[in-house]
């Protein structure tokens, strides 16, 4: 006999963007809201979307890894239906929770689309879901989030797949030479002493590395958006660029292993900005994908459900770094002071 499941759907937690023009400036503002950032630096970022008509990247692939994952779910179970909510746009998380609880939904677990621990990647998902809930009411479901997913081996296992097919495309006499270069989001430096973000990602570095049996990496940074005057995880993947190219570096792999999916801020800075810094220096660089629908991440998502719902689970994970919580402590990812 199965013990039925204490969960009846599954929610995912992303953070939305924009669908067209109309959208983007209501967007940014949504997501600049009590925050010191000039007017110009919103109208620039707002320049970024334009150039791609407006739509965020993000809102394709968060369907297609749920159209994957239900058809994970349907093959293997459990049988959850899939929700999605978003912190900045359409659907939002309030939205989501209404619609859950109308369908008889009462106690969901959340997949939160980011891998690493941060108040920005963590904490302020908790702080978005119990405000939706609190939108809602009463009849609000339950949300448990599933736990901090970096050193899973269904997301280090596709980004080495990633990174050995972008280092493939150096010619092979080059190869040995070629730098890999990790990037992921900047966030302030008081931020970042208050949560393992950064040890987690030169972990994810350092193992994605170690498959490929490539040497040469660094964990550099992008996107950072602050004020000049506050200190931000660096260094920029601009300037890591030119400084391999100052020491005669003719190949680098630019690998976006902070995103699993093609977020605005890998193709615009990234595959846009980036790339036309490494063209003005001469450098030749391949970008290597971002886990995206992986096969082996898809299941991933479904073996931490798996893992929520056993009495014993097996909580896989690889590296010198134990498996995260599955409930975060009082004192972790807190806001930056």
């Amino acid at each position: 006999m199965t013990t039925p499941s204490p969960y009846d759907a599954l929610l995912l937690v992303s953070y939305g963007g924009p669908e067209g023009m109309d959208d983007v400036i209501p967007f940014l503002e949504r997501v600049l809201a009590g925050r010191p950032v000039p007017r110009a630096r919103l109208e620039a970022v707002a320049d970024h979307y334009r150039l791609f008509g407006g739509v965020s990247p993000l809102n394709a692939q968060n369907r297609a890894l749920i159209a994957a994952l239900e058809a994970e779910l349907a093959e293997h179970g459990p049988p959850l239906p899939i929700y999605l909510g978003n912190r900045n746009w359409h659907p939002f998380l309030a939205d989501a929770l209404r619609r859950m609880a109308n369908d008889g939904v009462r106690r969901a677990l959340a997949f939160v689309t980011a891998a690493y621990s941060s108040w920005s990647s963590c904490r302020q998902y908790l702080e978005d879901i119990a405000r939706a809930r609190a939108e809602v009411g009463p009849d609000a479901p339950q949300v448990d989030k599933l736990r901090v997913f970096y050193n899973h081996p269904g997301f280090i296992e596709p980004n080495i797949e990633r990174v050995r097919d972008a280092l493939q495309q150096i010619p092979a006499a080059r190869r040995p030479a070629a730098r890999i270069a990790f990037t992921a989001h900047s966030i302030p430096l008081s931020m970042a002493r208050h949560c393992a973000y950064e040890r987690q990602l030169r972990e994810v570095a350092r193992l994605v590395a170690e498959g490929v049996g490539h040497g040469g990496w660094a964990l550099v940074y992008q996107s950072r958006s602050g004020s000049p005057r506050q200190p931000w995880l660096e260094p920029d993947i601009n300037d890591h660029l030119r400084a391999l190219r100052e020491r005669g570096v003719t190949d680098v792999v630019v690998a976006p292993i902070g995103f699993i999916a093609d977020h605005m801020e890998v193709v615009y800075d990234l595959d846009t900005e980036a790339r036309q810094t490494a063209a003005d220096l001469g450098l030749n660089m391949v970008r290597a994908a971002t886990v995206g629908t992986h096969p082996r991440f898809v299941r991933m998502i479904r073996e931490l459900i798996e893992e929520r719902l056993s009495p014993q689970p097996a909580r896989l994970c690889v590296g010198q770094f134990g498996p995260e919580p599955d409930f975060c402590p009082a004192d972790c990812c807190l806001p930056e002071r």
